[in-house]
Parts: C-alpha cells; structure tokens; sequence
C-alpha cells in the first residue's frame, strides 16, 4: 500500500561521461503517473509503481484473464520495489556506491530484482488453478545520482527525451519486432500487424526469464516516458515528444492517457513520465 512518508506511491546503450568530467552529477527527479483501463476493455491488468523516495519507477502490463493478469503486474511491482529496498537496506549497499556508470552494482541488483519477480508470479500460479499461465511486461528505471537503468521484459516500452530528440530505450521483445529485425515486414506494416500484441519475453510465464539491462548518464532536463503498449500503439515517437515538452508534468500522463482513447483506447494505458533537473 502506498507509503507517503517514503513519496511512494504504488498502482495495483550506454552513454559515457564527458572526458575530464569527474564530479557525481547529484540529479533530482519529479514524477508523475496514470493508469486507465481504454475504452475497449472492462478491466485494468496494468500496474504502476513511482517510488520517489529509491527513484525508482515500474510499469507492468499483465496478461492472462481477469484475475490473472492483475495479479501477476501488482506481483511484479511490488516485489522489485521490495527487493531493490532490502539491497538497500542490506550490509553491503548497492546504492552507496559511487562507481562509474559501467561499474556500478544497481544494473545487477535490478535484474535480480526482476527475477525474483518472475519466480513470484510462477509460483503463484502453480498455487492457485484461476492463475494458470499469467504473466506481465516490466519495464523498469532505476536513477542513481546522474545514472538511470532499466530492466525490461515484453513490449512495454521505456523512451529518452533529450532536448529536441527522443529515443526509445527498450527494445520491443515481441514477434513483430523480430519480424521487422528478420526484414519479413516494415515498420509500417507491423502497426497494422494481428500479430502485434504477441510478446516473445515475459515475467512469471515460466520460472526464469532473460531481463535486458541498459544504463545511461542523465542530463538535466532529460525526461524518461514508462509505458505500456495501450499507449506506444497509439501514437508517435515525435508526437510523444511535443507533448513532452509542452506540458506540465502534472498533467503530461493525462493528456498522454486522454489522447490514446481519443483514437480508440484499444487496450488498458499506463504511463510514467521521469524528469531529471539539478
């Protein structure tokens, strides 16, 4: 349940540093998140977790029925956020480290992290029949001073805004990607693809599961966009970042989420907007 002493709040390619550059940028970040279950769909198996105070922020997008997909994002969320603050919290803190980005421990706590979550969600659906078979994306960012990772698994996506130019982050571990990565379809034809919502990664499907790292130096000004596919399907990278930048934060998930159902809300939106300033 959510903690407002901690600012947690809780909803059931590397880049190198600059020569010369020695001194630990001391970054601080606002937040701001918002899950709707679209217009198609009569319940919401998305998660979302912004815990201000670890700076640390998840979206999970689940599958496998009413309960089941519910079930295995909420498993996802809370246990990466459980794990990352007993790393903390332990004798040999992963996060007192001041190690360049390309030696810090956080990358490998947050994948542990993850994996734990897999067996979670795994477990509990051995236990229980009406679970069979859920799973969920993860899409995850860890800031650490001037350095953000991610943890990722599925099709939820992970961008960097940075100036005028947007990147995403993650990339998409489903069938149409791999599809575009084989040159059997275009990237224009995959938008359209009935195939497009077949995901080849996820969390808790099995017992273990490959979770890709990335880390990168932030920038002040840099925003960070978590999202579940309900939102990437429905717009544009460039369209994204306009709205980006000419929003309030506070209101940037909203407008984001309002937009997705303006053209048709096909899926459950969940939406995470980062923004690092000094």
């Amino acid at each position: 349940m959510p903690c407002p002493e901690r600012k947690r709040r809780l909803a059931f390619p590397p880049v190198s540093k600059p020569a010369g550059q020695t001194e630990v940028a001391r970054l601080k970040v606002a937040s701001a998140g918002l899950t709707d279950v679209g217009r198609k769909r009569n319940h919401n198996e998305d998660s979302y977790l912004i815990d201000d105070e670890l700076q640390l922020y998840v979206v999970a997008d689940g599958m496998g029925g009413h309960a089941g997909g519910g079930t295995a994002s909420r498993i996802a969320v809370e246990t990466i956020d459980a794990e990352l603050r007993k790393s903390r919290e332990g004798n040999e803190n992963p996060f007192a480290s001041d190690a360049r980005l390309e030696d810090s421990p956080l990358p490998e706590v947050i994948r542990a992290a993850v994996e734990k979550a897999c067996v979670a969600i795994f477990n509990a659906a051995q236990d229980d029949p009406r679970l069979q078979g859920m799973g969920t994306t993860v899409i995850s960012l860890l800031i650490k001073d001037d350095h953000a990772f991610f943890a990722h698994v599925g099709d939820s996506r992970a961008y960097l805004i940075r100036g005028d130019l947007i990147q995403q982050i993650s990339e998409d571990h489903s069938l149409v990607n791999e599809q575009i990565k084989a040159g059997m379809i275009t990237a224009e034809e995959a938008k359209h693809s009935r195939y497009k919502n077949i995901i080849t990664r996820s969390v808790g499907f099995e017992e273990e599961v490959q979770v890709d790292v990335m880390g990168l130096i932030s920038e002040p000004g840099d925003a960070f966009v978590l999202c579940s596919d309900g939102l990437a399907n429905m717009m544009e990278d460039r369209e994204l970042l306009e709205l980006i930048r000419n929003t309030d934060l506070g209101q940037a998930p909203k407008k984001l989420v309002e937009l997705a159902n303006e053209r048709g809300g096909d899926d459950n939106i969940t939406v995470i907007v980062v923004k690092a300033h000094t």
